[in-house]
């Protein structure tokens, strides 16, 4: 690594810190002003963030397909609170179109690295038949690794 690089990729850690600090404090014009270069350039805390930002409103009004396109480009990175959050918003139709089975999908992928949120929300999914065919079995499993006794 060249001395230019390693300065880069030091201001770079900078700047993702600095906006990870200001979104913690709820300062989200200066989050997104430190993030939105980051999540640019392909980094998955900022564009998982950015995320965040868009779907909630938080620098203005909401802007739902924004929020989906970054918060897909974070879970296709492996982050697994964005794949919690591209499943919900494919459940829920929130700058997406509506989709079960691609909600389904990203649930299960954030399932498998440990979020009991995801796993509690597909069983759910599961016991209501919501947009699956209802299967209490499939409901209970899920909410058992949940950590729910059942």
């Amino acid at each position: 690594m060249t001395n230019n690089t390693h300065v880069a990729n030091e201001e770079m850690n900078i700047q993702l810190a600095s906006g990870i600090a200001a979104f913690e404090g709820k300062h989200f014009a200066i989050a997104m002003q430190n993030l939105s270069p980051l999540a640019e350039s392909g980094n998955v805390e900022a564009q998982y963030r950015v995320a965040i930002m868009q779907q909630n409103g938080l620098i203005g009004s909401e802007n739902l397909p924004e929020a989906a396109s970054w918060m897909l480009k974070a879970a296709e990175q492996g982050h697994a609170l964005a794949q919690h959050g591209i499943g919900f918003m494919y459940m829920e139709g929130e700058g997406v179109d509506k989709d079960a089975p691609k909600a389904i999908e990203w649930l299960e992928k954030a399932a498998a690295q440990g979020l009991a949120g995801s796993l509690t929300t597909l069983g759910m999914i599961y016991q209501e038949g919501n947009g699956v065919e209802q299967d209490e079995e499939k409901a209970k499993n899920y909410y058992k690794a949940a950590g729910f006794d059942m």
